[in-house]
């Protein structure tokens, strides 16, 4: 990250104060709180502290100088380099730069604090792990919990913590069932796979399901109890686990499907949890018909990307933290919500190209049936897919508080309708008055469109397939309403620039526009 990234003398005056920029006085001496500033920015997504500087009132700033730059920065190295006052620096010379304020000539200077690597988290001061580690929460930097300082120490390691050996099992307490399944599919996606004929002990070491222990004896890994356990052996190594589908398709019913990992009506592990909530979330897509060789293919790239997200979410799962995996589907979207900051950083992840799961045996385990990307491509490729649907695009949050939580939207609903809503939701109907009776039927469909109207846009955007040109007849019969309504509709969708018409009169044809 270089300086001008998130700091630009030129355009010092339009800056605020957010999750990525801090400013301080510092005329004379280093501020205290510059440190806790510093670990909150290495433990997040970096940012630039601005010394030499003060918040108005207003939010603007104002430049107070440093009366010895030369000695502020002598101080702040011998600060960052000082072990009982910084666990780690993780600057070089090029993270400092000074300006002259423009306006004043008075000397600032602008440090800036890269996010740290996995393997240098939690970044610390003062020495107190647990008093002293900072995450930023947009303007202000707040002291981590412990789970979430026990999570960035977990994730130090090289090996992930699905590697771990249960010696206090053994593989005949798996669920063979489960194990079955898998190595069927396996077969499936890929035949003839040389692991094939191995008995499933070798077979479960082979996949990194089980390793040998202490004892020279063959024991199921983390990953393995995970993948394949029974929900009841799981818990007793992860007390946390817990895997939750809720479906929401009825306002009036509370939930119109759900499944669990504790119900013990089955096995619980996250194979079986995969499968039963995948062709859950897929009941409802669409699917083209198409024909290769013969052979209808019902798999398209939305269901592909629903595979990925969903895979994604669970390897990157911190099993040790509460609150458990949580995957809510309703009408207009589906949330993936997992324990665990993104480990590649939220940017990283979004443009992909970088592959670092929190458990990586389970993330083989995916591999080996054709499910998850290794390369980090997952996200992009949803981006896309979703871009190509013309669906709004998907939200990456991380939440901070008790717990790091990873969550991903991915909304069905079309890009074009977001404008609408908003105007729906911000401006009230205009009734009309007796003197406006007679206005023109343009300037009735300039007005706000109603919520009715809205979900009958939706049932045509949703509809129509990209490219394809279609009837009014064809509208007509979809939302079961009479031609003079048809058409109404119609002309206003195509106001509002979210369909264009192909044609004139009769042979008139109608089409998403690009």
């Amino acid at each position: 990250m270089s300086v001008n990234e998130l700091f630009d003398i030129k355009k010092y005056d339009n800056f605020r104060e957010d999750n990525r920029r801090e400013v301080k006085k510092a005329t004379e001496n280093l501020p205290v709180s510059l440190w806790d500033t510093y670990s909150s920015f290495a433990n997040c997504y970096g940012g630039v502290i601005i010394l030499g500087v003060k918040e108005n009132a207003d939010k603007s700033w104002e430049a107070t100088g440093i009366a010895d730059i030369n000695k502020l920065k002598k101080e702040f190295w011998d600060g960052v380099n000082n072990k009982a006052l910084c666990s780690i620096n993780i600057l070089t010379d090029d993270y400092i730069a000074t300006y002259k304020d423009k306006k004043t000539g008075k000397d600032i200077m602008v440090i800036t604090v890269p996010p740290a690597a996995r393997e240098q988290k939690p970044v610390y001061v003062r020495g107190d792990i647990w008093n002293g580690t900072y995450r930023r929460n947009w303007e202000g930097d707040y002291h981590c919990t412990p789970e979430e300082i026990k999570t960035m120490l977990r994730d130090q390691p090289s090996s992930t913590m699905d590697m771990k050996v249960i010696e206090n099992l053994r593989i005949d307490q798996l669920n063979m069932n489960t194990v079955r399944n898998y190595r069927n599919r396996h077969k499936l996606t890929k035949p003839g796979h040389i692991w094939s004929t191995l008995d499933d002990s070798e077979y479960l070491e082979m996949i990194g399901a089980a390793a040998y222990g202490s004892d020279k004896k063959l024991h199921p890994t983390a990953a393995g109890l995970l993948m394949f356990g029974d929900e009841f052996r799981i818990v007793r190594e992860f007390p946390a686990y817990f895997l939750d589908y809720r479906e929401m398709l009825d306002p009036t019913i509370r939930w119109t499907d759900r499944f669990y990992s504790s119900t013990g009506e089955w096995s619980g592990n996250l194979f079986d949890f995969y499968f039963g909530v995948y062709n859950r979330l897929i009941k409802d897509v669409k699917v083209p018909f198409r024909m290769i060789g013969g052979d209808r293919i019902d798999d398209t790239p939305v269901h592909k990307a629903l595979r990925e997200v969903l895979a994604n979410c669970l390897v990157n799962t911190d099993f040790y933290v509460d609150r458990g995996v949580v995957i809510l589907k309703n009408q207009d979207y589906i949330i993936f919500e997992n324990p665990g900051y993104i480990r590649v950083g939220k940017e990283q992840m979004r443009k992909g190209g970088e592959s670092d799961p929190r458990n990586r045996a389970l993330m083989k385990m995916f591999n080996m049936i054709d499910i998850g990307e290794r390369s980090g491509s997952g996200v992009p490729a949803l981006f896309s897919i979703w871009e190509n649907e013309g669906w709004e695009d998907p939200v990456i949050e991380e939440r901070f508080g008790e717990s790091s939580r990873t969550v991903v939207t991915v909304s069905f609903r079309k890009k074009a309708l977001r404008q609408l809503i908003k105007s729906a939701d911000k401006k009230a109907p205009i009734k009309k008055s007796a003197d406006k009776k007679s206005a023109d039927k343009k300037s009735a469909d300039k007005k706000p469109p109603t919520k009715k109207s809205l979900t009958q846009y939706e049932t045509i955007l949703q509809f129509m397939e990209p490219g394809k040109l279609y009837q009014s007849s064809d509208i007509g019969h979809l939302l079961a309403v009479k031609d003079n309504r048809t058409r109404k509709i119609l002309r206003e969708m195509l106001s509002l620039g979210i369909i264009e018409a192909v044609g004139n009169n009769k042979s008139r044809r109608y089409k998403l526009k690009k």
